[in-house]
């Protein structure tokens, strides 16, 4: 492909010309200058845009997309994968996160605009029995009906030979998953066929255990299997299911 003016880079690619020069000046779309001074792209700036825009919807801050066009532009697909599984996988931690930050956001603003919404107009000035003094209560309340575990004691009611019967039995369901760190806890990767052991372990779990919360998840031939505890409990998840790397 001949040299490519910043219109045809911007018509063929869809990435208005005020973009390009951007990428530029970040350093992330180095341009040829003709004599006249206009700027001119080889072929290998339209790959080099669908790779911007793939980071860029991923998340990346401009940065780390630096970064990663440095290592593909080496060529190694390798090299390009290694570079990138961290980074998504931090991208996806702090999505996680925020998005428990935002579904107990909303659930206040809900019963904040609930209580409100009950209350009689007074004419008086506000006090105690108005909603906003009753709020933090009312959330607390709300977050202990959502997500009990959270505020069940860290303490297991089996004996001591029962405990450890039951690590053996976790250890064999759990044997050769693929573990990974989950905002509060840990997420298995196993055989779907295990399936029905672990359901039924994870309910006899939080019967002794009421601080720990199960999520089973089926996936084709995989059982995505997440597990959380209040910060006390991570020493128990740790045991039950072996630490993540």
């Amino acid at each position: 492909m001949s040299a490519l003016r910043i219109s045809q880079l911007a018509e063929i690619t869809g990435v208005p010309a005020t973009t390009l020069r951007f990428y530029e000046s970040a350093g992330l779309l180095p341009a040829d200058r003709t004599p006249a001074g206009y700027r001119t792209y080889g072929g290998e700036a339209v790959e080099r845009l669908a790779v911007i825009g793939a980071a860029k919807r991923l998340g990346l801050p401009l940065g780390e997309i630096g970064d990663l066009l440095d290592v593909w532009e080496a060529g190694a697909c390798a090299d390009v994968k290694a570079d990138l599984l961290p980074r998504l996988a931090a991208r996806l931690e702090g999505a996680e996160r925020q998005r428990a930050d935002v579904t107990s956001f909303i659930a206040v603003l809900r019963s904040a605009l609930g209580q409100l919404e009950t209350l009689p107009d007074r004419a008086g000035r506000c006090d105690s029995g108005c909603s906003l003094a009753r709020s933090t209560a009312a959330e607390r309340d709300m977050a202990a009906e959502a997500e009990p575990w959270r505020f069940a004691p860290v303490a297991c009611s089996l004996s001591a030979g029962g405990l450890e019967q039951r690590v053996c039995q976790w250890h064999t369901a759990v044997d050769g998953a693929v573990r990974a760190r989950i905002p509060d806890g840990v997420r298995l990767t196993l055989p779907v066929e295990r399936a029905g052991t672990v359901a039924a372990l994870a309910a006899a779990e939080q019967r002794c255990c009421p601080f720990l919360d199960f999520h089973l998840h089926l996936d084709g031939e995989a059982l995505h299997l997440e597990v959380r505890a209040p910060a006390d409990g991570v020493a128990m998840l740790d045991e039950l299911f072996g630490p993540t790397a």
